[in-house]
């Protein structure tokens, strides 16, 4: 029964305790330089490409990184939490997701929730460097991402374990989440960046469905509707919705993985905390401290965050029935 009854996370001072606070510091203030990566432009079997990040340390070992929704390889995050395992001697793949990190890709289809097959090449990237033992770290959609992979497909034995951080479980309650209050603030920042990739796949591809909708697109529901679920092979938003949540293939995974998501996330709905699950699962582990905000988890007197200290503890605890 791997639901971990109380977290051992502290927020490090009041004002850490508001979820904004925590989430805002962590994406637009703190500043983490990124180890001294060297970059690949990864070939895929469809024609398309992923720009992976990767340092090499010890072999016998590695961490993938997969980063949120509009994020990129070298996002705050990412790079803490890759320092953090590179300084303990893990070689470290951090990879963009189509259209992300500066380089638009050559299909239109951009990137989602569930796009598993991607995340499979950089997996295998990293098997042809020599990595002997791999683990999954995902922020976010990244998170849900991991989530997906391991419902979904059957891993690869040398998947040892992974961690899924401030995950969106279930997609449909997220997006109304955004549609609330001060939320809508993420929200606008999220259409924003979406917008303009969209509007360079209309250059790219005249004939793409939908390029009326482009300038009046308001939420979540919208944009899924009119381009996330046709450019991948959806019906509808609501097809959508039930095909990318991790809600659905947590009852498949067989790896031990970690979800930590925090209480006062703002971004997460209510489904985003799989209690029942977990309960009844032998693999996956829920950890939901009551603050740590979203992709946040800042710690006292540290330069990294709680996230990548429990990850590493995490993979490292070889009798996982002892992690609590």
């Amino acid at each position: 029964m791997p639901l971990i009854p109380k977290s051992k996370y502290q927020a490090p001072s009041l004002i850490h305790k508001n979820p904004h606070f925590s989430t805002i510091y962590a994406a637009k203030i703190k500043h983490v330089s990124p180890p001294d990566y060297l970059s690949e432009n990864l070939e895929l079997s469809d024609g398309d490409f992923l720009n992976v990040d990767y340092i090499l340390k010890d072999r016998k070992k590695g961490v993938i990184l997969c980063h949120g929704l509009e994020g990129d390889s070298r996002r705050t995050y990412n790079n803490s939490c890759a320092n953090y395992f590179t300084e303990r001697h893990f070689s470290v793949f951090a990879w963009n997701n189509r259209t992300c990190g500066g380089h638009m890709n050559r299909l239109p289809k951009m990137y989602h929730h569930a796009s598993i097959d991607d995340l499979d090449a950089v997996i295998q990237f990293a098997f042809t460097q020599g990595i002997e033992t791999l683990y999954l770290i995902g922020y976010s959609m990244g998170g849900a991402q991991v989530l997906n992979y391991l419902g979904k497909l059957t891993p690869d034995p040398r998947i040892k374990a992974a961690v899924a951080v401030s995950a969106p479980t279930h997609i449909k309650t997220c997006s109304n989440a955004l549609n609330v209050g001060f939320n809508k603030i993420y929200l606008n920042n999220f259409k924003k960046e979406i917008v303009n990739k969209l509007k360079q796949k209309v250059v790219q591809f005249p004939e793409l469905a939908n390029t009326d909708k482009i300038n009046v697109l308001y939420s979540f529901d919208e944009i899924d509707d009119y381009f996330t679920a046709p450019m991948h092979g959806f019906l509808d938003k609501e097809d959508y919705y039930k095909r990318v949540s991790p809600e659905f293939s947590l009852k498949h995974i067989t790896t031990p993985v970690l979800i930590l998501n925090a209480l006062n996330d703002p971004f997460l709905g209510e489904r985003c905390y799989p209690i029942s699950r977990s309960k009844h699962s032998k693999y996956v582990y829920l950890e939901t401290p009551e603050y740590g905000g979203h992709c946040a988890f800042p710690l006292k007197d540290s330069k990294h965050s709680y996230a990548e200290v429990r990850a590493f503890e995490f993979f490292t605890t070889k009798d996982k029935a002892s992690f609590y």
